[in-house]
């Protein structure tokens, strides 16, 4: 269960992910990329039979690593030009995850060489597209080129369970309870206005869990003020810092009361969340 589920049943905000990766997708129509793959002298060959040219670099952009969902814009043609699918159409950029063989070989060897912000030519032999299949569109041996543009890297939070052992419990006159685990930067404070993208955890006081969001490709977003969640979460996020790791002991009364969460949170439950503040914005 997700703490957004709980929080739909107390009409609270959702939130929205990317796209999700399905296989490349098919369509119609022609322009030319052929130019852009020859008479290059930046074109690298990998020992798979792979070709490849960054187009447009970004040296500082975030590099792409196994495991990682990347967003994309892409192009792909046949070696004569023909458009046989492009993202472009209706604007639809495709994402999937490195490594975990939702597209051809090529495209999953491809993007490794890539980083955020980049865009890239590859040349893609028929061993790493769709062999000898007859994909419509797609002839059986053809050799396919894409234009593609790395939109954005996304990569999985890796989490422990916070421990607060030898730090101090901070106590409001609420009642909240919070230990700090990392200060993050101390120039960039939560305020009003901003829009937080938070990783959480929560566990009953027993060690069970019974929501979060570490481990997976997106944050939660949402304002640091007048969001509609439990107000242990409202009075945690305006004292936090960007980066900001924090224990947060919540008592029931600042979260789901005498009620609780049928199922899930028994009735007068203090809860416990770990949270991380990934960014502020």
């Amino acid at each position: 269960m997700r703490l957004r589920t709980l929080f739909l049943a107390l009409s609270i905000i959702t939130f929205t992910g990317i796209l999700t990766a399905q296989k490349t997708p098919v369509a119609k129509k022609k322009p030319a990329v052929k130019k852009t793959v020859q008479n290059t002298n930046d074109t690298i060959t990998t020992p798979s039979g792979l070709r490849y040219v960054i187009t447009r670099k970004n040296p500082t952009g975030k590099k792409v690593t196994k495991g990682d969902k990347v967003k994309a814009h892409y192009t792909g043609t046949l070696t004569n030009g023909k458009k046989f699918d492009s993202s472009k159409d209706g604007n639809r950029p495709f994402g999937f995850i490195i490594g975990n063989h939702e597209v051809i070989e090529g495209w999953d060897e491809g993007f490794r060489y890539m980083r955020e912000g980049e865009s890239a030519t590859l040349i893609i032999p028929p061993t790493l597209g769709y062999g000898d299949q007859d994909m419509g569109n797609i002839p059986p041996n053809s050799i396919l080129v894409f234009e593609v543009e790395l939109l954005k890297v996304f990569s999985p939070i890796a989490y422990t369970p916070y421990s607060g052992k030898g730090k101090d419990t901070i106590t409001l006159k609420t009642g909240l309870k919070y230990i700090v685990i990392a200060k993050g930067n101390p120039n960039r404070k939560a305020a009003a206005g901003d829009t937080a993208s938070v990783y959480y955890a929560g566990y009953l006081m027993d060690g069970s869990k019974f929501d979060g969001n570490f481990g997976r490709f997106e944050p939660y977003v949402l304002p640091v003020t007048g969001a509609s969640v439990i107000a242990g979460w409202q009075q945690m996020l305006p004292l936090m810092n960007k980066e900001m790791k924090v224990r947060v002991i919540i008592p029931a009364y600042l979260a789901y009361g005498a009620k609780g969460y049928p199922g899930i949170i028994p009735p007068h439950a203090v809860l416990i969340f770990d949270m991380y503040l990934a960014d502020l914005q």
